[in-house]
């Protein structure tokens, strides 16, 4: 079954700046490591303990892994 979710802007938004966050970090020798750490970080945190995991649409591992997909490539569609 192919299921689309419903994500809130401020939760698409956080994981896209965990994508842009990472990819600063990836950058053979990157500036600012200790703060972009820091910022992966508090990005992981606010991900992971977002309300709509709590919601029945975020209770499977698949919506985790649609957030991760959509906002990888920048796409934002599904916002709510």
């Amino acid at each position: 079954m192919d299921r689309h979710h419903l994500f809130p802007a401020d939760l698409i938004r956080a994981q896209q700046q965990w994508h842009d966050t990472y990819r600063a970090l990836a950058i053979p020798r990157p500036r600012h490591t200790t703060e972009l750490r820091r910022r992966l970080l508090r990005l992981s945190v606010r991900i992971h303990w977002h309300p709509f995991w709590s919601t029945p649409a975020g209770r499977t591992p698949a919506a985790r892994v649609e957030l991760r997909q959509r906002t990888a490539d920048g796409r934002t569609r599904g916002a709510a």
